[in-house]
C-alpha cells in the first residue's frame, strides 16, 4: 500500500478549487520533472481489448468512452440535468460481465450537471475519469489506492442546507477532472487553467447538495477505498441519466 504525507499545506484560493475541495487546503504542485503529462479523462479503450456486456441505463456514446481495460466503474446517475440527487453503483467485470454492486443514495452538485463545468457553476462535470488517488481526514482504512492522509482535509462550515460540512472529507477519492493523476487530491494544479474548476471528489456525504462532487455515506466510501484497485483500473461515469443513456 502506497501512503503519502503532504509536507507543506498551503489555504487554496475557491479559483483554484472550486469542487467540494474548495473548503480543504491544497498541496503545492509537483516540479515539472517529475510531473505526468496531464489528463482529464480516462483515455479510451484499447482495440485489443474484448468489451464486456453492457452496463445498464449507458448508451452507446457513454459505453465506448469507458477504457478497455477498465475492469472497475463507479457509474454516478443523477436523477435529471438540475437536480443534485443522485445514485452510485460500483460495477465489477467479471470476464465479459459487469456484476453490479448495491445501489448507494448520493447527492451531486447542487444546480445538477455540466458538460462544460466552469469554476463556481454549482454543476458536476459529466463524462468519464480515472479514479487513481485519495486521501483524508481520518487515517487509511485499508485503501488500494493512493492514500494521502493529513489535517489539509479538514471540512469546517455548513453546507447549502444548513448541514453540517464536519466530516464531509474523511474519505475522498480524487475523480480525474482537470488535475494530475498520480498526485493527492489536494493538489491544486488544474491543466485545463482555473476557469474550469478542479477539486471534485467522491466524498463523505453530509446530507444536502455539493459544490460539484460526488457524495456517499462514509460506509460506502470506505467500501469504495478498500475495493478500487489501481491495477484493474477504476473509472467513474457520472452525469445525469439521460445524457449517461445516449
Amino acid at each position: 500500500m502506497i501512503h503519502r504525507r503532504t509536507a507543506v499545506a498551503l489555504v487554496a484560493s475557491p479559483l483554484l478549487l472550486s469542487g467540494c475541495g474548495a473548503g480543504a487546503e491544497a498541496a503545492p504542485s509537483r516540479s515539472d520533472d517529475d510531473r505526468p503529462a496531464p489528463t482529464t479523462a480516462a483515455p479510451t479503450s484499447e482495440s485489443n481489448t474484448p468489451r464486456p456486456t453492457g452496463i445498464p441505463g449507458l448508451g452507446p456514446r457513454t459505453a465506448a468512452a469507458i477504457p478497455g481495460h477498465a475492469e472497475q466503474v463507479v457509474v454516478a446517475r443523477g436523477r435529471g440535468k438540475n437536480s443534485p440527487v443522485s445514485s452510485v453503483v460500483l460495477y465489477e467485470r467479471d470476464d465479459s460481465v459487469w456484476q453490479a454492486g448495491a445501489n448507494w443514495p448520493a447527492h451531486n452538485g447542487r444546480d445538477g450537471w455540466s458538460e462544460h463545468h466552469m469554476a463556481g457553476d454549482l454543476r458536476s462535470p459529466v463524462g468519464v475519469y480515472g479514479l487513481t488517488d485519495a486521501g483524508g481526514l481520518l487515517p487509511d482504512p485499508g485503501s488500494r489506492l493512493p492514500y494521502d492522509h493529513g489535517y489539509g482535509f479538514h471540512s469546517p462550515g455548513t453546507g447549502f442546507e444548513g448541514e453540517p460540512l464536519e466530516g464531509s472529507f474523511d474519505y475522498v477519492v480524487a475523480i480525474n477532472y482537470n488535475r494530475e493523476p498520480g498526485t493527492s487530491p489536494l493538489d491544486w494544479t488544474r491543466p485545463m487553467g482555473a476557469g474550469r474548476g478542479g477539486g471534485v471528489w467522491l466524498h463523505v456525504d453530509h446530507g444536502g447538495p455539493t459544490h460539484a462532487c460526488v457524495s456517499v455515506a462514509k460506509a460506502h466510501m470506505k467500501h469504495l477505498l478498500r475495493t478500487l484497485d489501481p491495477g484493474r483500473h477504476p473509472v467513474v461515469v457520472m452525469g445525469y441519466a439521460d445524457w449517461l443513456a445516449q
